[in-house]
């Protein structure tokens, strides 16, 4: 997947519907958690088990995907309002990860 080119389609949609002053850093954190929310309601009172078997239900699937595009939709324009560069903060993230939780020891 392009980010870039997902950024670009996504803020010519918005700015073609009049939106971008309420798109500020605040408004979209917001927006952001409200989807997220939403995404975690499909799965709040499923059991471990249960979860899993979402990948089962076409229906259910749609929705998590829906509400999984969302998310990432919000967090790109956060990133693009910020002159965040994700794929690098994802690369940079990871390797801090990497450090701070390296591979636990084999046996010896």
């Amino acid at each position: 997947m392009d980010l870039s080119a997902v950024q670009k389609k996504q803020q010519a949609f918005i700015e073609e519907r009049g939106w971008s002053e309420f798109q500020t850093p605040k408004n979209l954190v917001m927006a952001l958690m409200v989807e997220t929310a939403e995404l975690q309601e499909i799965f709040q009172w499923l059991t471990p088990e249960e979860s899993w078997q979402v990948r089962q239900s076409p229906q259910v699937l749609e929705h998590v995907g829906e509400e999984a595009a969302d998310v990432l939709l919000y967090l790109l324009h956060l990133c693009g309002q910020l002159n965040i560069d994700l794929e690098a903060a994802v690369k940079d993230k990871m390797q801090k990860n990497a450090l701070k939780y390296p591979l636990p020891a084999g046996p010896a």
